[in-house]
């Protein structure tokens, strides 16, 4: 992997972090305030599964 890649990569992450914010703003205050609530273990395990589908989509 050249360091072109890490940082085109790392511009897509950012770029689709900021579409919903950008679109909807109170949607999005809704969800991090819904997210918020969630106990850590809940949370842990939705970052989990978010992680394996992640390296999923690289492996493949």
């Amino acid at each position: 992997m050249t360091s072109d890649t890490l940082w085109a990569a790392l511009a897509l992450v950012l770029v689709i972090e900021g579409l919903l914010p950008f679109v909807s703003p109170q949607g999005w205050r809704r969800a991090v305030a819904q997210l918020s609530q969630l106990p850590d273990s809940q949370l842990r395990l939705c970052a989990f599964f978010a992680l394996g589908a992640g390296l999923l989509m690289l492996w493949l």
